[in-house]
């Protein structure tokens, strides 16, 4: 009886691999989480960038000369547009804002626009650049 009740516990006989296991299994479990945040991420943003409203845009905005005076060249979009574009066919809409940045300075790009079976036509292409408060309208020219 006295060897049963000096028995070590199954914990006292098991932490030693167990810890380890369990510190796998965690890192494990976090990094898929991670990795699948990233993909939908990825697929979201990828797709918004790739829409034709917003390259049309943004090239747009590449060869606009106030723009380029803002902000200087090579103007590159940022990592996190916001907004959204909806196609059914050869019809549909773009409702965006983009950030955008050059070696002088950073703004945000914003677009509406609709497509139709001739492309994309823009309602609103208009460039808010940070810190001069400079409002350049890529339809009608800038305004301070």
């Amino acid at each position: 009886m006295d060897q049963q009740a000096q028995r070590p516990t199954w914990w006292s006989r098991n932490w030693k691999w167990f810890v380890p296991v369990l510190v796998l299994v965690v890192l494990v479990l976090v990094a898929g989480a991670v990795a699948t945040v990233y993909l939908f991420v990825s697929v979201v943003f990828g797709a918004l960038k790739s829409s034709g409203g917003y390259q049309e845009a943004l090239t747009a905005a590449r060869s606009d000369s106030a723009v380029v005076r803002a902000l200087g060249t090579p103007i590159k979009d940022g990592l996190l547009p916001a907004g959204d574009v909806n196609t059914s066919g050869s019809t549909g809409r773009s409702d965006l804002a983009i950030p955008v940045s050059g070696p002088k300075g950073s703004g945000t790009l914003y677009v509406k626009a609709t497509r139709s079976a001739s492309g994309w036509s823009f309602t609103e292409l208009v460039l808010k650049v940070e810190g001069s408060g400079e409002t350049i309208d890529l339809l009608a020219g800038s305004s301070p």
